[in-house]
């Protein structure tokens, strides 16, 4: 009972489920929303291209507003933030675009039938929106298919005939308006071919051959391709046929017998990607004789002129008929065809990716055979739609001044401009100016304000770019004021006087009630600034500016206090220390006390930045008008010239310190290989720095592809001492290829070391290293086998390297010579059927190059080979112990030369050959083995071989052996058990095997605990046997039959629970069955609850 809740707990879990699903199913969801969420799949499928968007007005940059639930604001930070985008959205502004309408190709044959057409601008009051079409106003409720959201177009039920044209979003608020770019729309079709049968083409053999597509209407661009007799065998293009994506048509230049057949067009749109396929074009062949040879005729080709828009690829045709089938070559006229012009299909069409401005001019194609020859000439023409080159930005001006603006792009033809005003054309007036692209406005009125555009247009496109002029009007206002100034004696201050006002203010001075007159040392700058010159205690007290224009005045008070000069003592002013010391400097400034001092360090005129420094800078506060800088572990970088700024709301004062820092040498200059020979290379470099502490030698290294990496080497002289610039490096190997660099040393420590040298390879020698480990043996029988460790190719000295191999029979005086060309050869077999196994010789190995002879190696004593096995293993002996294994045995052969190292044994079926057997080898010179995975009851004939390194000996004669009939497949069934407390009597229904199984000799019981490795078996010839469970827990018990071909399948599992110490009585008897199967119920609480007891 205690687990009876769960199930019903699943089921209201399942039930709480399914009411959601149901309740997010039922959940409404706008169009406007499902707009916004498809806006990035469903319009990009419909866009066909996308062109560059330019806006215009003052760089105004639309944010990125990263999603709440990446930043855990609270409740305080989120207002802040909210408070913070109302301050932005409170400063008014006119509209500008932040998304345009993209030209879109719209499928008629869609699901979606509703056209987007995109339009969002930014503006604070926000913008309203509205559509042109063909220059025609989109009312709304004129037409239900027309519908807005947000800024969008939505027109439901599109068609071709109505909704075909060029469509502009207009976005406007009380500054103004400014209209989009256009945007074209157009829709993809395409229609069925005529059904009307096509008449049948009948040409001579070796006569060419057009054969019409004449494809039906579409739009926009379709792809031919032209199936041969039946879908999908297509006519592959080749240099006698061709597909023209320009016609549609398929040329055959010389038509063969196998071109008889039925011709069907195959047409795919661009866009909806449907195909429709044309009624057949049957060709056949006249018998009336063969078409003789003939010259070329252009049958297609590119048009006389050309355009095309730069970037694109352009793709120009050009195929001729003929007999026999023309070449085709092409050629630019007074010019190269550009390098990245590709030929296609057999040189039928010439591909120009990316096309440029410069790649234009007159291309020609020839066509030629052994009958003559033709050619055809086009012009390209590159154009390029408008860029800008300068735009025009949002403009504030006072009232009564002079506007310019100037817009300025490139293209190809040059652009024209128009200027608009609120959308509208702007005209020249008295006061308004237009020359192309400049707009120049006199004497600016607040009539004048509002939304302007700069438009830059060529016959293939347009482009805008929009700013807002703001032209001001207001009495003039002080912010901040008053203010507070703080001079220095003796130095001069300027007073500054920067209202707010539109147009600008006349402005008076005035200390007291008396206007201030300038003199020698009070002067009015033009930006109405006051300066004193070389200021005093009496320049102390209030100044007034006052402000006027027609709008009002207003006055702005300035307090003046002249404070004592400060200054700043730095020290030490200079210091010498040594790499890895610390070193500390003192700043400290004499100032006026009623004014606070800062501080900030310098390194080399930048601001130290003690967070990224500060695992050697540390700036240390010892008293308000003193400070230190630490600097520790001293580099070499750290040389240099350290400020000290300090800086009052009255002046500033700088001073400097310089740190000279001892340390290793700096890295040598360029070193120069200047001889070369087979051992030695005289090297020269130049002095580095010293770092302030001379030096004492130097080292030179070296770097061949032998070393592992840079190594030192010998000297003249030795050392080389710091006043030197040159020396040799000696004891190096001949022919080797090396790098040289050199370092420096002085009594700090060694520096880095120089560039690397120019790789320089020393000249050839004698070898004077002769082949290492010399040694042999093995191989087969009458054969000398002799075996070296190669010489490196360090140690070769020079070209033509290679081995001399002398030996001879121990006794005799003449050696044998023998040339061994490779210089990455091992061995060397020689080979004499006179002389009988393991005769001993003594063998050297020498070297030589083409510079020599080089030493031998010392003479060594090997063995002629023994030869493989020579006698087969006797006394072979095979025994099956079950259905699938057989136990073989044999004894060696009697010893000798050629002794075995190892046995193999092969084995086949008596219904087999010996060559589709296996085999198997032993692992070391073991004389039985086990054959497995053998197929029951089945006569096999089994050999065994000897062999060792040189090969094998000869096979034993065959036994057979037959493996036992398989184990019963049948397990025990039927298993019922009798349980009295520890003790389980278990029984179950007697196995019969089948005739093509072994008999049944008995069973095998497993006894396992769970949780224990320990495993017991009891074997019994009877189908029932008693088992002791001697400690608590649970017990697996398995059956299996046994025969002589091994154990059978075993039976299902029994498992048996007892009690820990409990002993059951006798009168407590228990009687179980394994049943066949449990009902699903019972199998579903299984899984439900997988803790529930049984």
């Amino acid at each position: 009972m205690g687990s009876a809740w769960k199930p019903l707990l699943l089921l209201s879990v399942i039930s709480g489920l399914s009411e959601f699903a149901g309740a997010a199913a039922a959940r409404p969801i706008s169009y406007a929303a499902l707009l916004r969420m498809k806006q990035d799949s469903s319009s990009s499928g419909l866009n066909s291209r996308s062109r560059p968007r330019q806006h215009g007005g003052g760089g105004l940059v639309t944010p990125d507003w990263p999603p709440f639930s990446s930043h855990p604001l609270s409740a305080l930070s989120l207002l802040s933030s909210q408070e913070d985008y109302q301050s932005e959205e409170s400063e008014e502004f006119g509209p500008f675009f932040i998304l345009e309408p993209d030209d879109v190709i719209f499928p008629l044959d869609s699901t979606e039938k509703k056209v987007v057409m995109q339009c969002d601008a930014r503006g604070n009051p926000p913008p309203t929106y509205s559509w042109f079409i063909n220059g025609t106003d989109v009312v709304e409720e004129a037409d239900y298919r027309y519908s807005f959201i947000d800024g969008n177009l939505i027109i439901t039920n599109a068609s071709e005939i109505s909704d075909y044209g060029k469509y502009q979003c207009r976005a406007e608020n009380r500054f103004g308006s400014v209209l989009s770019r256009d945007a074209l729309l157009q829709f993809a079709y395409l229609a069925a071919f005529s059904r009307k049968t096509r008449g049948g083409v009948s040409v001579r053999e070796g006569q060419g051959v057009v054969l019409m597509c004449t494809p039906p209407p579409h739009s926009p661009e379709i792809i031919y391709s032209w199936v041969f007799n039946e879908f999908p065998s297509f006519v592959a293009e080749d240099s006698r046929r061709f597909i023209s994506q320009d016609t549609g048509n398929l040329y055959i230049s010389k038509v063969q017998p196998s071109d008889v057949g039925s011709y069907i067009c195959l047409v795919k749109n661009t866009v909806t990607n449907a195909r429709v396929l044309s009624p057949p074009t049957p060709l056949t062949l006249k018998t009336d004789g063969v078409m003789g040879e003939y010259e070329p005729k252009i049958e297609v080709h590119f048009p006389t002129s050309v355009l095309a828009a730069k970037g694109v690829t352009v793709r120009l045709e050009c195929f001729a008929l003929g007999n026999p089938v023309p070449t085709i070559t092409w050629r630019k006229i007074n010019g190269n065809i550009p390098k990245k012009a590709r030929l296609r299909k057999s040189q039928a069409v010439l591909e120009i990716p990316n096309i440029q401005l410069d790649d234009s001019g007159t291309y020609e194609c020839k066509a030629e055979n052994p009958r003559g020859g033709t050619s055809f000439k086009g012009q390209l023409q590159v154009y390029t739609f408008p860029q800008w080159v300068r735009m025009i930005n949002n403009t504030q001006m006072d009232s009564g001044e002079k506007l310019h603006w100037e817009c300025k792009a490139t293209g190809r033809p040059r652009p024209t401009y128009l200027w608009l005003r609120d959308g509208l054309p702007l005209t020249p007036k008295d006061h308004v100016v237009i020359m192309n692209g400049d707009l120049t406005i006199h004497n600016v009125q607040r009539t004048d304000s509002g939304m302007y555009q700069c438009v830059a247009e060529n016959k293939y496109g347009a482009i805008y770019s929009s700013a807002e002029l703001t032209i001001l009007a207001s009495a003039p206002v002080f912010v901040p004021n008053p203010v507070r100034v703080i001079a220095t004696l003796g130095k001069d201050v300027s007073l500054e006087c920067k209202p707010r006002a539109s147009p600008k203010p006349r402005i008076t001075w005035k200390r007291g009630d008396r206007r201030i007159q300038p003199s020698k040392r009070i002067m009015l700058l033009r930006n109405n600034t006051l300066r004193i010159v070389n200021s005093s205690r009496a320049d102390e007290g209030s100044y007034a500016c006052l402000a006027e224009n027609q709008f009002g005045s207003a006055e702005m008070t300035a307090m003046l206090w002249v404070k004592e000069a400060m200054r700043v003592e730095l020290s030490p002013i200079r210091v010498e220390v040594t790499v890895g010391e610390s070193v500390v400097l003192s700043c400290k400034a004499t100032h006026d006390t009623s004014l606070d001092v800062a501080f900030q360090w310098f390194f080399n005129q930048r601001p130290i930045n003690f967070q990224q420094d500060g695992g050697h800078f540390e700036y240390i506060q010892t008293q308000s008008s003193t400070v230190d800088l630490m600097i520790r572990s001293i580099l070499l970088r750290h040389a240099g010239k350290y400020g000290c700024r300090a800086q009052t709301s009255a002046d500033t004062v700088f001073a400097e310190a310089e740190l000279l820092v001892r340390g290793p040498p700096g890295p040598p200059g360029v070193v120069i290989v200047e001889e070369i020979t087979d051992t030695t290379a005289t090297l020269s470099w130049t002095r580095g720095l010293d770092n302030h502490s001379p030096i004492s030698t130097y080292n030179l290294q070296a770097r061949s592809p032998f070393s592992l990496g840079w190594q030192t080497v010998k000297t003249d002289p030795d050392p080389v001492t710091g006043s030197m610039e040159s020396a040799i490096a000696v004891e190096l190997n001949p022919w080797v290829e090396y790098e040289f660099r050199v370092v420096a040393s002085n009594a700090i420590g060694t520096g880095d070391p120089s560039a690397p040298s120019r790789g320089v390879r020393t000249k050839e020698a004698v070898p004077a290293v002769a082949p290492a480990n010399v040694s042999g043996g093995n191989g087969r029988r009458h054969e000398l086998v002799i075996s070296w460790e190669p010489v490196s190719e360090e140690f070769q000295n020079g070209e033509g390297f290679g081995y001399i191999v002398a030996f001879r029979a121990n006794g005799t005086r003449g050696w044998k010579e023998k040339m061994v060309t490779s210089a990455d050869s091992t061995t060397y077999k020689y080979r004499d059927e006179t002389f009988p196994p393991l005769t001993p010789f003594e063998v050297k190995v020498g070297v030589y190059n083409n510079k020599g002879d080089g030493p031998f190696s010392k003479v060594v004593v090997i063995h002629s080979a023994e030869g493989e096995p020579r006698e087969a293993p006797t006394d072979v002996k095979a025994q099956s112990f079950s259905s699938s294994e057989i136990r073989v045995t044999w004894k060696p052969p009697t010893p000798g030369p050629g002794r075995p190292r190892g046995y193999e044994v092969s084995y086949w079926k008596d219904m087999e050959q010996e060559e589709s057997g296996k085999k198997q080898r032993t692992v070391k010179n073991e004389t039985s083995m086990v054959l497995t995975r053998l197929d029951g009851n089945s006569v096999y004939l089994i050999i065994v071989k000897g062999f060792n390194s040189i090969g094998q000996g000869p096979a034993s004669a065959a036994v057979t052996a037959k493996t036992r009939k398989a184990p019963p497949a049948q397990p025990p069934a039927n298993l019922m058990w009798i349980q009295e407390g520890n003790n389980v009597s278990l029984s179950w229904d007697p196995v019969k095997a089948k005739d093509n199984e072994s008999d049944v000799i008995g069973y095998m019981v497993l006894l396992k605990q769970e949780g224990r490795g320990h495993n017991q078996v009891t074997r019994t010839i009877n189908p029932s046997t008693m088992l002791s469970l001697p400690e608590g827990g649970t017990y697996i018990m398995e059956v299996r039959a046994l025969s002589e071909g091994g154990e059978g399948a075993v039976s299902s599992q029994v498992r048996v629970v007892t009690s820990s110490g409990v002993r059951a009585k006798s009168s407590q008897c228990s009687v179980h069955r394994v049943p066949h199967s449990l009902p699903w119920t019972a199998l579903l609480l299984v899984l439900l609850v997988p803790s529930a007891s049984w």
